[in-house]
């Protein structure tokens, strides 16, 4: 009962605690999406899943697409889903490849591993598609915490080759760290005290439920890599305090599996530093620069 107890008071306080941070994130503004349509997949918790879609515009009537499945960054606790619209149009207008932007489970009302089995869910409906999906054309993305999310389904959920392709960008890897114990390796100037109270919250948020923070489904850089795609790409930034983590895994990644892996740090720039960009500025030039790192291993993929 006592620990019934201090488990409502700890969610009660969290729940508190993400809900003003969200107010902050609702106020600043989120850009509005523009999906061609929305579909809604079922879970097995019997909600559904809302998914944004992007079709290619090189698709066939008639003809499976090659499909991205595509998940948003978060922290694992902010309603970011649309955010990545520029990224997903960008994919379907230059590839072959259709896109599902994925609203996936948040903390702390829905911790570890809540969004992982709606990524599983989404992947499995997927594959029962193959009128709509050239199931054996398969890539999976993500930006942050969706980058967790879609490493986590490449290397730990899924068979080796379910995935033709892995698209990463700055997720975090390696749970098991203290926030305090990671620095930038590039050096701002800037206090990283917010930061490290900000992913505190996410990280108690996340792992409400007290899962072993060493668990490859938590921290996937601390996993076995042999089911990686071949075709992976890694992108990560100087100033943001989870680059180093996850340039360890994408050089075991690269160890592993050889030259289709790619891992590229984009100088002077933070964490999701390509949501919000001024125009001719270094940070939209690394944008596109990652981005069309992006449109070239889904390329290389179609043409394999």
């Amino acid at each position: 009962m006592l620990l019934a107890l201090k488990n409502l008071f700890r969610y009660l306080r969290l729940k508190a605690l993400v809900s003003f941070a969200r107010l902050n994130v609702w106020w600043g503004g989120l850009p509005k999406p523009t999906p061609d349509s929305i579909l809604q997949i079922p879970s097995r918790t019997g909600r559904n899943i809302k998914a944004h879609v992007y079709k290619s515009t090189s698709s066939t009537p008639g003809i499976p697409t090659p499909l991205l499945i595509n998940f948003h960054g978060s922290g694992f606790v902010f309603p970011l889903h649309g955010s990545d619209d520029f990224f997903c149009r960008k994919v379907c207008s230059e590839t072959p490849y259709s896109v599902l932007d994925i609203q996936y489970s948040l903390a702390p009302e829905y911790p570890w591993p809540a969004c992982h089995n709606d990524a599983e869910d989404v992947a499995n409906w997927v594959f029962g598609q193959p009128d709509t999906y050239s199931t054996s054309q398969i890539a999976i993305s993500g930006f942050s915490a969706g980058a967790n999310m879609a490493c986590v389904a490449a290397a730990c959920t899924f068979p080796k080759h379910t995935f033709n392709a892995l698209l990463a960008f700055y997720p975090p890897t390696d749970l098991s760290m203290a926030p305090e114990e990671k620095t930038p390796p590039e050096d701002d100037g800037r206090s990283n005290e917010m930061t490290v109270k900000m992913a505190r919250l996410f990280d108690a948020s996340y792992l409400r439920l007290d899962p072993d923070k060493a668990d490859p489904r938590v921290s996937p850089a601390l996993g076995p890599v042999d089911k990686y795609p071949e075709n992976s790409l890694f992108i990560t930034c100087g100033r943001d305090s989870l680059c180093l983590e996850t340039e360890r895994l994408a050089k075991r990644v690269e160890e592993k599996h050889g030259g289709g892996v790619v891992l590229r740090r984009m100088d002077r720039c933070g964490h999701a530093w390509d949501k919000r960009v001024q125009p001719g500025s270094h940070q939209e030039r690394r944008r596109d620069e990652a981005y069309n790192l992006a449109i070239e291993m889904l390329m290389r993929t179609k043409q394999q």
